[in-house]
C-alpha cells in the first residue's frame, strides 16, 4: 500500500463528506423527499445494505462487527439488532453525531439487542482491536485497487471470519458518468470513484502473504439509475 496516496484521498473524503456534502448526504440516508436521480441513489444503497447483511450471519449475538465507514448508521443499527457488538466509525465526525441522533433510545432496550460503539476516525486505526466480521459499504470506491487489497490486508489481520465490501465496477455505464462527472466545476464536484476490476483484486490479494487462508465468496453487481456497486465477500478458508 502507497501510504500517501492513501492518506492524501482520506483527507479529500474527509473533506467531501465533513463538510462539502454533509447537508447532502444527510437528506439522502433520510426518509426526506429527494429528487429522481438522488432517489435511484437511495434505492441502490438500500438494497446493497441487504445485500451484505444478508451475507453475514442472521444471529449476531456476541459477535464484533467493524461497520468501516458507517455514515449516518443504518447498517450499524440492524446489524445491532440481530445482536451484533459494532464499532461503526466515519472519517466524518458530522455524520457519525448525526447516527447517535438517529439512533432510537427504545432500540438500544430491545431483546436481543446488541451495541453500537460510534467514532470518527479512521478505519484501518489497530487500535479499533479485533472482528468476526467487517462490512466496508461504498467506503473504499474512492480508492485505487492496490490501496483497496491493502486496506483489507490490514482489516483482515484483524478478522476472524469474512470481509463484506463494495468497490466500483469498471463497467462502459460506470466510465460514462464518471466522465460526465469530470465536466461539473471542481469546486461541484465530489471525489471522483475508482472503477475496479474484481479479477484483478482477487490477483493483488494471491499476491499478499496475509490473505494465504482466505478466499474469494459471493459477488453482487448492483445497478439502478445512478447506483452502480458490486458487493464481494472475501472469507478465510
Amino acid at each position: 500500500m502507497t501510504n500517501a496516496t492513501y492518506t492524501r484521498r482520506r483527507g479529500e473524503l474527509e473533506t467531501y463528506f465533513d463538510r462539502t456534502a454533509a447537508q447532502a448526504w444527510a437528506r439522502l440516508t433520510s426518509t426526506a423527499p429527494v429528487g429522481r436521480v438522488r432517489a435511484t441513489v437511495r434505492a441502490g444503497r438500500d438494497r446493497m445494505r441487504n445485500t451484505l447483511l444478508s451475507w453475514l450471519p442472521q444471529d449476531l449475538r456476541g459477535q464484533r462487527i467493524l461497520d468501516a465507514g458507517c455514515g449516518t448508521g443504518a447498517l450499524a443499527m440492524e446489524a445491532a439488532q440481530r445482536g451484533a457488538h459494532v464499532v461503526a466509525i466515519d472519517l466524518s465526525p458530522t455524520l457519525v453525531n448525526l447516527a447517535r441522533e438517529r439512533l432510537p433510545e427504545a432500540l438500544t432496550t430491545a431483546p436481543g439487542w446488541g451495541s453500537i460503539d460510534f467514532r470518527s476516525g479512521d478505519m484501518l486505526d489497530p487500535a479499533l482491536g479485533e472482528f468476526d466480521h467487517v462490512v466496508a459499504m461504498d467506503s473504499l470506491i474512492h480508492y485505487r485497487e492496490i490501496d483497496i487489497v491493502a486496506s483489507l490486508s490490514k482489516l483482515a489481520e484483524r478478522t476472524r471470519a469474512s470481509i463484506v465490501f463494495t468497490a466500483a465496477p469498471r463497467t462502459p455505464a460506470t466510465m460514462l458518468l464518471l466522465g460526465i462527472g469530470r465536466l461539473f466545476p471542481r469546486g461541484d464536484r465530489s471525489p471522483a470513484i475508482e472503477p475496479v476490476s474484481p479479477q484483478v483484486l482477487r490477483c493483488l490479494m494471491a499476491r499478499d502473504p496475509v490473505f494465504a487462508t482466505w478466499e474469494t465468496g459471493r459477488f453482487e453487481l448492483i445497478t439502478g439509475g445512478f447506483y452502480k456497486s458490486q458487493a464481494i465477500e472475501w472469507k478465510r478458508q
